[in-house]
């Protein structure tokens, strides 16, 4: 016999609304205003996965990678265009808001500044039919492994992004900058146990062990 398992509802019993569609335009307009600005930018977090052919699991927000550099330049060209700007208490990222939907300008990705190679390795991509530049999809999963935390560890939300990405992707550089980072560790060792990636061990003999000039040319300095 068949169980009819309920919708999920919000506290006041009402079906949670769908910001899919909301996103996405929030998304095209503010890429319309920062290729306006001239100002080098990419698409980041969840709407980017999308963009790259991951099934649209958006959250809160949409992301955009900008220089810190042009930090100012770029919200006065945001707010120029209508979007309500607001500073964060992150010093890594401003907060804009447009028709009820939150974005994020990101000047941090990874624990890293972005500049300008980042952006220099975005793609560009349709999304909903307005092309703009989306971080290349192993910056997209760097920036996802460096997020997680105790209290964010949403291996769920990242399975779907690996999958589909996963001949695209540098494991080899993920595996030697995240080895020594448990929770990141942890989503690896998943992936090579659901076969997603390739056994950990032969991407240490391709990657010629712990060091390298992959680690030299992400900005890190290599693990002793």
């Amino acid at each position: 016999m068949s169980h009819h398992v309920p919708a999920p509802t919000t506290e006041t019993g009402e079906l949670p609304q769908d910001h899919t569609g909301a996103i996405l335009e929030v998304t095209k307009r503010v890429a319309s205003l920062l290729k306006a600005s001239g100002r080098p930018f990419a698409l980041a977090g969840s709407v980017a996965a999308f963009a790259h052919g991951a099934p649209a699991r958006f959250q809160h927000d949409t992301d955009f990678c900008v220089r810190p550099e042009d930090a100012e330049e770029v919200v006065a060209a945001l707010r120029k265009g209508g979007i309500e700007m607001r500073e964060s208490s992150e010093d890594w990222l401003v907060k804009g808001f447009a028709d009820g939907e939150q974005i994020d300008l990101i000047f941090e990705l990874a624990r890293r500044p972005v500049g300008a190679e980042l952006l220099a390795r975005a793609e560009v991509r349709s999304v909903a039919s307005v092309y703009m530049p989306v971080l290349a999809p192993t910056d997209l999963m760097d920036g996802r492994l460096a997020a997680l935390t105790e209290h964010y560890c949403d291996f769920g939300d990242l399975l779907p992004v690996a999958r589909v990405l996963r001949e695209r992707i540098d494991w080899v550089r993920l595996d030697r900058e995240y080895r020594d980072m448990p929770l990141a560790d942890a989503f690896l060792y998943l992936l090579e146990h659901l076969d997603v990636i390739e056994p950990r061990a032969r991407l240490r003999e391709r990657g010629g062990g712990r060091n390298g000039d992959r680690a030299e040319a992400s900005g890190k300095e290599p693990r002793p």
